[in-house]
């Protein structure tokens, strides 16, 4: 079955250019003018990408993103006429994976879709448990329990959680998850994506009453579970078992 794609533009020549080259690409492509057509039929049939234009006449992109996660973790990939740092960044906080400044080649953009589709599919490539404190999470499934109750990550905070749990004892550096996670290198903006989302999965944690902590000190970042500990050093994360 064609996986199901969802774009949203007020432009009417971008829509046409990526509905004919993702449907060459073997998607099944359905397009929107604006962000809150594209809810309304995510309401009623969620698909397995969702590509929004950032600046929209009704709702904008950036907020259809923010409503987007807050019900589903579906990829999201942004296309704007921005490229500062600020306005990736804005991006990416809002719930983003991937981010792309027009104007663009349609054939990289396809690209680029692919391999977001992939880093999606590999989420449930390892079907053992992992286990960390009072955590539990399934890659299969794609869920992180605490205590039985369900903490509500995103796709991106489930991930970067898993890193950290899947490899007790092992160094996992900032450039790693940037990689794994968001599959970019690292910059400053990046950098500060990486803080914020260890941020949310650490007010989220806490919000299921995890015993699990994330804590933050001058150069270091630490995860600890009672006398277990997950450690950032410098640009390195690692966990103590």
């Amino acid at each position: 079955m064609k996986k199901l794609i969802y774009v949203a533009d007020d432009e009417q020549d971008i829509r046409e250019i990526l509905q004919s080259f993702l449907a060459d690409a073997g998607y099944d492509v359905r397009v929107f003018p604006d962000g809150d057509a594209l809810m309304a039929a995510f309401a009623e049939r969620p698909c397995s990408l969702v590509i929004l234009d950032v600046m929209m006449p009704g709702t904008d992109g950036l907020t259809v993103c923010q409503r987007l996660r807050d019900i589903s973790g579906v990829p999201i990939m942004l296309l704007t006429a921005r490229e500062s740092e600020t306005d990736q960044m804005l991006g990416f906080l809002r719930g983003g994976d991937d981010y792309i400044v027009k104007p663009f080649s349609p054939s990289l953009l396809v690209v680029r879709v692919n391999a977001l589709l992939r880093r999606a599919e590999m989420r449930f490539t390892q079907s053992k448990d992992m286990r960390f404190g009072d955590l539990v999470c399934s890659p299969a499934a794609h869920t992180v329990l605490c205590g039985g109750r369900d903490p509500g990550l995103t796709v991106t905070e489930f991930d970067l959680l898993s890193c950290l749990m899947e490899r007790p004892g092992e160094p996992v550096s900032r450039r790693e998850l940037l990689d794994r996670v968001w599959g970019v290198e690292e910059t400053d903006v990046e950098t500060r994506v990486t803080d914020e989302t260890v941020r949310r999965v650490r007010q989220k944690l806490k919000k299921a009453r995890s015993r699990v902590r994330i804590a933050a000190v001058w150069g270091y970042g630490t995860i600890r579970v009672l006398g277990t500990t997950i450690r950032c050093c410098g640009s390195r994360y690692w966990q103590s078992m």
